[in-house]
């Protein structure tokens, strides 16, 4: 397959330069190089400029609240579990309103991949501080600066036990369409936080900023080493910070896809019609 089997031929509206252009390549290089067929595909997007991802990916799509679309992707998982399950969405929504299902999503070691646009602002809103804003920073929310700590997504990810960690840049888009791939080829919850640089309301944080601060990894490092590197100040390395086996909360319950695939539907569907 080609990636421009999963076009759907509408016209992304994001501004000129957006990093969601390279994300949306990325997503589409990753399952032609899978060679996943789009009916094999769900994709969930939550609110912000990263939710309008499921009008161009050809695929099964839902578009959730704002912050709740890992636990929308659960549900879609434990419903069908063949599907692979794909999640977008912004730091803001995925650090800030949904943090604390990203928690939970960790804990029960879910099978799906997890994207998150990291450009420390809420985009579509027009530029108030994201989570993962930069302690100082002058925004719309925030006029005489961020005081709250940014929050760190690769340590929040690894000490609550996610079984696959990796970070990705916009500027990137070849490395980070081989690690949304091994993504979704992870059996188990995949986080990989993508640095996305908001060209029309990022501030300082704009792709010269990233290419002169961004270094590719060349392996994956130990523990300790992946916690160092991820709290370096002003310094971003790119690539895979761990991976590990656990089972997954599927395989942990067969009980659950199997009683759901067994059970007849089709009468609870036509009393709702």
């Amino acid at each position: 397959m080609k990636p421009l089997t999963y076009n759907t031929g509408k016209i992304p509206v994001w501004c000129p330069g957006c990093g969601n252009f390279a994300i949306w390549n990325s997503i589409k290089k990753a399952l032609a190089s899978l060679e996943l067929e789009p009916q094999k595909i769900a994709l969930v997007s939550g609110i912000g400029c990263s939710g309008k991802m499921v009008n161009h990916v050809r695929s099964y799509a839902f578009h959730a609240l704002h912050g709740r679309t890992l636990p929308v992707a659960t549900g879609v998982k434990l419903a069908n579990p063949e599907l692979n399950v794909i999640v977008n969405g912004g730091d803001g929504d995925g650090y800030g309103m949904g943090v604390g299902h990203l928690i939970h999503a960790i804990r029960r070691n879910i099978n799906v991949t997890y994207i998150v646009h990291h450009n420390k602002v809420y985009g579509l809103t027009t530029g108030q501080a994201a989570p993962t804003a930069v302690e100082g920073t002058i925004s719309k929310s925030t006029p005489f600066g961020v005081v709250d700590a940014q929050i760190n997504p690769l340590v929040l990810a690894m000490a609550n036990g996610a079984t696959y960690v990796a970070r990705g840049y916009s500027g990137e888009s070849e490395q980070l369409a081989e690690l949304i791939a091994g993504g979704i080829q992870h059996k188990g919850f995949a986080i990989i936080d993508v640095l996305q640089p908001c060209v029309t309301f990022g501030g300082d944080y704009k792709y010269d900023y990233y290419d002169e601060r961004t270094e590719k990894l060349t392996e994956m490092p130990s523990p300790e080493k992946a916690i160092a590197l991820a709290t370096e100040p002003d310094k971003y390395y790119l690539g895979l910070y761990s991976k590990y086996d656990r089972p997954s909360y599927d395989e942990r319950h067969p009980e659950i896809s199997t009683e759901i695939k067994a059970k007849d539907v089709s009468k609870l569907i036509e009393s709702f019609i």
